[in-house]
This record gives C-alpha cells, structure tokens and sequence, in this order.
C-alpha cells in the first residue's frame, strides 16, 4: 500500500486523500459507504472533511459527511487504519474561532466521526475578529487533551499563517502542520512562489483541495453544462478563459504522451510537488476513483512538469 509521510508528523497516509464533500448530498450513504469501501480497498487511508459538509443543501444542517463517515467506521470496525481530518469555523451555525465555539464543535464532530480523536483538525478558515494567541492556545489545549493529533490551516492567507507561527513558537504551543488552500493548473495565486518557499522552509505539507478545477481538468466538460448546475457555471467561467484552455490543451497533450486520462495527469503534476504529499479530490461513485489513483502512479517528466508549469498561470 502506498505511503507518505504528512509532514513531520507520525501520520502515514495515501497520497490520494478521499474528500468527504460530497458525503450526504451528492451521494447518499449507500453510495457514500461504497465510495468508501472502494477507497479503502484499493488502499485508500486518507479521509478529509469538516463540520460544515453539507449545511447548504436544503434539509441539511451540516455533519452529514461527518455522521456517514463515522457510521462506515464503525460498521466495518477500521477507525485504527483511518486518518481523518475534519474542520470547525464554517458551519452556518457555528462560524469562526472563538475559543468556546472551537471546544464544542471539536466535541460534537467526534460525536458525529464516533470516535475520541481526529488525527487532523483544522481552522476551516481564518477569523481575524478573534485574537491569534487565543486560538492558538485553544488549539494547544486540544492536542494536549488526545482529542486532536495535529493542527491544520485552511484558506489562510501567507501573512496570517507566519503570524499564527510565530505566536506558537513563542508561546511554545502546537503549531500548524499542514495547510490546505485552492491550487490546481489554473487557480495557483494562493500558493505562490513566495507561499512555496515558506512552507518548505517550516517543513508545513500543503493538501491542495479543488485539485480539478470542479471538472474542467477532466476535459469532460468542456462542451459546458446545460443542466444549470453548479459545477456547470464554475466549468463555464473557464470556458471564457483563454490561458485557462491553453492549460487544458497542453494537459491533454500531456496525457496522450502517458496514455492516462487528464484527471490522473492533472492529479500527477500537483503531486510532482515537493511540498504536496497528498491531495484531495472526491467520488460520487467508486467508478470515479479508478482515474483518481491512477494520479498517484503516474510519473511525470520533468520537461513535462515545466510545460505545465509555463502553461497558463505559473506556478
């Protein structure tokens, strides 16, 4: 089974992490437990979600991905081979981070996952309406208690990660280990050259989540959607995108010289990263992960690498 290591961290997961997203709204739980045991079957350790998934469709009110996952868990009896990540300060009920909503959406999304502890947990977002030192110390307190392993950071800008680093490391509490942001071959601007650097130097592992820019990386849906539907308009947009194309037509040519599919090309060049251990993408059906895995064998070429690089937006 293939493994790497999360950071610095005692974690060893799949370089394909399972995003849990789409768990209790674009796939049931009979469909979202055949996802899962697809995943594990093939290898997959790796589970990604948050206390927010899924609160904005209608007669949800968010922990739905949470209780299926944690009800597939129990039923097949494999919490110990799982590592899951989950997130607080997103859920239209219990936005931000201030210290007593992080301690009770910890406790209710170990309630909802049934277990003691989340091996990853992350500030879903940044709340610049609550004091760094407090959160960071509310963080620590959860680490120090079992009921989280390590700490992650979500859509934080460069800025405000180096400050919340700074303030772990002078007040000698748990810091962040791995970050999670928007990049993929056509969206790269929050994770510059400078972001890069950063997380190279502090040893920080990036788990990029929107890795196929909601399908358009597929190449499926270029002819665009004519079902309204929201993957549809966000594929749209980059219809009207000239270099966002000129990337889709170098990550055919890519493909063509592997014989792999786009989605596995585009998968592999995230992870042809040094920074990028593992990334996240999702299924709605076990047939869709085949493409996905087959991102985490595919070996690029360097030249390969640099045309992708230069395509479009750099990275």
């Amino acid at each position: 089974m293939k493994r790497v290591q999360l950071a610095d961290t005692n974690l060893m997961v799949h370089p394909l992490q399972l995003g849990g997203n789409p768990f209790g709204w674009g796939a049931d739980r009979d469909q979202s437990f055949a996802v899962l045991d697809a995943y594990a079957a093939a290898g997959g350790n790796f589970i990604d979600t948050a206390d927010a998934y899924s609160a904005w469709v209608d007669g949800n009110s968010g922990g739905e991905s949470e209780t299926i996952i944690g009800e597939w868990m129990k039923s097949r009896g494999n919490r110990d081979d799982m590592v899951i990540a989950t997130k607080v300060g997103s859920h239209p009920k219990h936005r931000g981070l201030d210290p007593a909503n992080i301690r009770e959406c910890v406790d209710d999304s170990l309630r909802r996952l049934g277990t003691d502890h989340v091996d990853v947990y992350y500030a879903h977002t940044d709340d610049e309406d609550v004091d760094q030192v407090a959160v960071a110390e509310t963080f620590d307190a959860l680490v120090r208690s079992g009921k989280v392993s390590y700490l992650g950071a979500s859509n934080f800008t460069l800025d405000r990660l180096q400050s919340a680093m700074n303030i772990s490391a002078q007040y000698s509490l748990a810091c962040y280990r791995v970050v999670q942001d928007r990049y993929n071959l056509v969206s790269r601007d929050a994770v510059d050259s400078q972001k890069q650097a950063y997380l190279r130097g502090q040893g920080i592992a990036e788990l990029p989540f929107h890795s196929l820019a909601s399908g358009f990386l597929t190449g499926k849906h270029t002819g665009g959607d004519s079902t309204g539907s929201v993957r549809g308009a966000r594929v749209a947009d980059f219809l009207e995108d000239q270099e966002a194309l000129r990337v889709l037509e170098i990550l055919d040519d890519v493909a063509s010289e592997h014989n792999a599919t786009m989605t596995a090309t585009a998968l592999a060049w995230q992870l042809s990263h040094d920074f990028i251990p593992s990334t996240i993408a999702s299924a709605r059906v076990p047939e869709q992960l085949t493409e996905l895995l087959a991102g985490t064998e595919l070996q690029l070429t360097d030249d390969e690498i640099t045309a992708l690089n230069e395509a479009g937006r750099q990275a």
